[in-house]
């Protein structure tokens, strides 16, 4: 049974149709991609999964239990956690306080208080300004962060929506290298990502999204291989 299932999901902003009855799963202990250009659906995709907007039709299901429009704070404490496009880091609160606000779901605080060390040790850039506020930080700093933040409510599945974006291209490696040790430590990736060729180097499987419609499934490799893709997303 797949971890996250979703079936003939559909999503309208208005008359206009952003998803048009789209399918896909991701199993325990993968990373799946979603790739596609602007305007594709992926977005949509990840905000409709994670009860962020309404559905029109289709369900999802997670760990075998209908969550379809259920609200995204009880999501979060079945066991997924999202990154959004853009980061969204609290701006007026510091590091530490945006960490917090991540384990607002967890009770345990020696828990919390291993998993702050354990996010310092993966970023130690937020150790060293764990009381600057976010909104000061750069641009990488605030991706890291906001990755940081999400693995604090201990999620079986992560949700990345364009991690690597706006980022220079020495980030985006160690964006990445974050991506596989989160893998590594046993959490399953759910990815939307502009660079079609690193995301696609380290995904089990990958969907390409076109018009709100899935055009093309197989596994990383196999689309990294393919003419289309490497046409269309891999300047090939």
């Amino acid at each position: 049974m797949a971890l996250l299932e979703v079936k003939q999901l559909q999503v309208h902003y208005g008359v206009i149709k952003a998803l048009d009855g789209i399918s896909f799963e991701v199993n325990k202990g993968e990373i799946v991609t979603l790739i596609g250009a602007n305007g594709a659906g992926k977005t949509t995709t990840m905000q409709s999964v994670n009860g962020l907007i309404p559905t029109s039709g289709g369900t999802v299901t997670y760990n075998g239990k209908d969550i379809t429009n259920m609200p995204c704070h009880k999501i979060v404490n079945l066991g997924i956690a999202q990154v959004p496009e853009g980061r969204r880091v609290f701006q007026e609160l510091s590091v530490y306080d945006n960490l917090i606000m991540g384990a607002y779901s967890q009770k345990d605080k020696t828990k919390i208080k291993q998993n702050i060390t354990e996010i310092y040790e993966w970023f130690p850039r937020l150790e060293e300004r764990k009381n600057q506020m976010a909104g000061t930080l750069s641009g990488g700093e605030q991706q890291m962060l906001a990755m940081g933040r999400a693995m604090m409510s201990n999620p079986e599945l992560l949700m990345l929506d364009e991690p690597s974006m706006g980022l220079s291209p020495l980030l985006v490696d160690q964006v990445f290298d974050i991506i596989k040790t989160f893998h590594k430590r046993g959490t399953t990736i759910l990815l939307v990502e502009q660079n079609a060729g690193k995301s696609l180097a380290i995904s089990d499987r990958a969907y390409v999204l076109e018009n709100g419609k899935i055009a093309l499934s197989g596994t990383g490799t196999e689309l990294m291989q393919s003419e289309e893709v490497k046409k269309a997303y891999l300047g090939g």
